[in-house]
């Protein structure tokens, strides 16, 4: 007998239907003699139909509002998926995160877990009854509701898995199989992966792949928690994300993926002294925008503007008009443009820590192509290039199968 965390993302409690299906198959999980704790997201639309509703007052809703607001939704799936339950003979019982006590900082919209309290889960389940969690969402030191950021369900999935136990495995439903090479709807010929390192998931995950959220990933690899990623559709075996293991490190390049989430802020004719840059990345972190690529030149008019540089960095689209705002506060006097026709597009594989000239062939494929990099960022296992977005599909398909990834 195991003890297991299963999460539904939203797609699969989308309807009435789904949810009798995500019932069954819990059943079915129990019936083999598995011990269970469900996680489940808001039913698919049900988050954007809220966020719409508070943007029909006001274009910036007060933070704390709309995470109790668009909590509301995960309140209606935990308790349908109890009730579809309890209809098979199978006994449940709901949880929103405050009942849990999954405690967070005050980080409204992207709020990061202190702690859980993993008794309530564990009393529920040796009582007979299977504990279903709303995902996504938790409680500060203030009482207040606060949610963990798009995806956040997978992250109190994975959050709920370390706190119930060493070894105790946490399966991610979703509407796809597993982890592919490339996206599927982007490279036809893209494979699903067996099993991939948490560092390469990491890595995927903040680079645009939207199989899991980056901050279940980072804590799987803290707790060492196994995930699953599996269809709620299929029985197929999905995607194991575990820890490093040297038949992964035989792979030089696992999988391609891309942002197209990404804008390019460029601030021009900036002074050329010590603490600018300093100033510029300290507020924007202040205000919890997380930048990406950086680069400086010398100015574009350096001949009429001696001692000024060219400051350019890649935000969130959802960040831009806030980035904007910060960097004119700072830089009265100085251009800002943004461009967001920009897409990111990276490789991704431990074998880049052994294997030479692979970033070298990432530019030449794209070379070939006549797509033009604006713009690098690079790390032990990954490269990621920035390019105009009228390339993407084409940049992908190059790289999946200039590095042989395809069926």
């Amino acid at each position: 007998m195991a003890l297991i965390v299963q999460k539904f993302g939203g797609t699969s409690v989308g309807s009435i239907e789904r949810i009798k299906n995500v019932a069954q198959r819990v059943a079915r999980a129990r019936a083999a003699g598995d011990e269970v704790v469900v996680v489940a997201s808001a039913m698919s639309g049900e988050t954007n139909r809220l966020l719409a509703l508070g943007a029909q007052i006001t274009k910036h809703p007060n933070e704390r509002e709309l995470d109790a607001l668009v909590a509301t939704g995960e309140q209606v799936s935990v308790a349908l998926l109890a009730i579809a339950l309890e209809s098979i003979g199978v006994p449940a019982r709901s949880f929103l995160g405050h009942q849990v006590r999954l405690r967070t900082d005050s980080g409204f919209t992207k709020a990061r877990i202190k702690g859980l309290d993993a008794d309530v889960l564990l009393g529920t389940i040796r009582d007979g009854r299977v504990p279903i969690v709303a995902g996504f969402q938790g409680v500060d030191d203030a009482g207040n509701v606060t949610t963990l950021g798009r995806g956040g369900s997978d992250t109190t999935a994975v959050a709920i898995a370390a706190a119930l136990g060493q070894g105790v495995a946490c399966e991610i439903y979703t509407d796809v199989e597993g982890v592919y090479t490339a996206d599927p709807n982007v490279c036809k010929n893209a494979k699903k992966v067996g099993r991939i390192s948490y560092e390469e998931m990491l890595e995927l995950a903040s680079l645009g792949a939207k199989v899991l959220q980056i901050r279940s990933v980072e804590l799987a690899m803290k707790y060492a928690v196994p995930v699953h990623v599996r269809s709620s559709f299929s029985d197929a075996p999905g995607t194991w994300v575990v820890g490093e293991e040297a038949s992964l490190e035989s792979v030089v390049v696992a999988g391609v993926t891309s942002d197209k989430n990404e804008a390019k802020v460029t601030i021009r004719d900036v002074p050329d002294q010590p603490g600018r840059a300093a100033s510029l990345f300290e507020a924007l972190a202040d205000a919890r925008i997380s930048v990406d690529m950086i680069i400086q030149n010398p100015s574009a008019t350096a001949g009429t503007n001696k001692g000024t540089t060219d400051m350019t960095f890649t935000v969130p689209k959802g960040d831009v008009d806030k980035a904007r705002e910060i960097a004119k506060k700072l830089f009265e006097s100085q251009g800002i443009d943004v461009d967001g026709d920009v897409v990111k597009v990276s490789i991704v594989g431990l074998g880049m820590r052994s294997h030479a000239g692979v970033a070298a062939k990432m530019f030449r494929i794209l070379a070939d192509e006549g797509i033009n990099i604006q713009a690098i960022s690079t790390s032990e296992i990954k490269v990621s290039c920035l390019i105009h977005s009228k390339y993407h599909e084409l940049a992908v398909r190059a790289l999946h199968d200039g590095f042989g990834l395809g069926d």
